[in-house]
């Protein structure tokens, strides 16, 4: 085409072409743009966040149109309320207590992290995972064994301090110290690298029903609840008494009594109000899906999710238990 003289009849049938193709490109293009991707921080693989936690995902996914969903493995509560806090993530599984924290910028929080409570889930109840062999009968048999503390910024690592404190042990002092995920924990029991581990989670926690299983292996779980007296004049009433029965894993012969904790969802502040709306609202409408994965969602119930949680819920949240005259 030169510079001055109008389209010739090629040039202008090419162009045509060229900005037919455009326009039949441009809605493809569009429906891409608009798919919506968010984030779920869970925790570990072998804990109850990461498949719960891909339920959540997979019934976002296929339930609310345009939103992708996916379950991200995180070293759990602390990490993930910093995501959250960024804005990295979308969602997030945390124990209350880090929640707190976080939300009041105290403790592993320099800052206040922008984070609100979507429902409460399940209980966590601490186990305080040991060998038959290792001669553990109580938190203060700890004193001089190598213990697995939890990963590095996980809720299971913060409590697992507290607890040691609550009996009179100096966690720097007092235990050799790893700092291993659950699965990793079990392993380390089994193969005689540490003593016991600390671990806080739902029931059952697939790893520790694997090391429960495993042949030749005699679990054993050490009864602390005692410890929640201390925790609640320390920190506040956010810690209780709970049992963990010997039916929760093989070969067990007596009831755990244990320190126990609420777990919750939490998001963003910021975070779109229709969207929580919408999350809370495809949970409890496809609830058989979620228990399908894990069955502590059997624990998701209406009366239970607008419980247990020292952080103000989210909007989106409010507007959902009050359309069903929970709040």
């Amino acid at each position: 085409m030169k510079r001055g003289k109008g389209f010739s009849r090629r040039e202008f049938l090419g162009a045509s072409a060229l900005i037919g193709g455009l326009a039949a490109f441009r809605p493809s293009l569009g429906l891409a743009q608009a798919k919506k991707r968010i984030s779920i921080a869970t925790g570990g693989t072998g804990g109850v966040y990461y498949p719960y936690g891909g339920g959540m995902a997979n019934v976002i996914s296929k339930y609310l149109p345009g939103v992708e969903a996916t379950a991200e493995v995180t070293s759990a509560s602390v990490d993930n309320m910093k995501l959250v806090g960024a804005g990295k993530a979308d969602l997030a599984l945390t124990m209350v207590d880090t929640a707190f924290d976080a939300a009041e910028g105290k403790e592993k929080f320099k800052n206040k992290e922008p984070i609100m409570t979507v429902a409460a889930l399940y209980t966590n109840f601490m186990h305080v995972t040991s060998l038959a062999g290792k001669g553990i009968k109580g938190v203060a048999d700890l004193k001089g064994r190598t213990v697995s503390t939890g990963s590095p910024n996980s809720g299971t690592e913060v409590m697992a301090l507290r607890i040691l404190e609550a009996f009179g042990l100096n966690p720097e002092k007092d235990v050799k110290r790893d700092r291993l995920g659950v699965t990793e924990s079990a392993g380390a029991l089994k193969d005689g690298k540490i003593d016991a581990f600390f671990w806080v989670g739902g029931l059952p926690t697939a790893a520790i029903l694997d090391l429960a299983a495993t042949p030749g292996v005699t679990m054993s779980l050490v009864p602390h609840d005692e410890a929640v007296a201390k925790l609640s004049a320390k920190y506040g009433p956010i810690y209780f008494k709970e049992t963990i029965p010997k039916t929760a894993y093989p070969h067990q012969t007596a009831d755990t009594g244990v320190a126990a904790i609420a777990n919750i969802l939490v998001c963003n502040a910021k975070a779109e109000a229709d969207f929580i709306y919408n999350v809370l609202k495809v949970f409890f409408e496809h609830q058989a899906e979620l228990v399908a994965v894990h069955k502590e969602a059997k624990n998701l119930t209406l009366e239970k999710a607008v419980k247990g949680s020292p952080v103000p819920f989210h909007p989106g949240a409010v507007k959902f238990f009050k359309e069903k005259g929970k709040m």
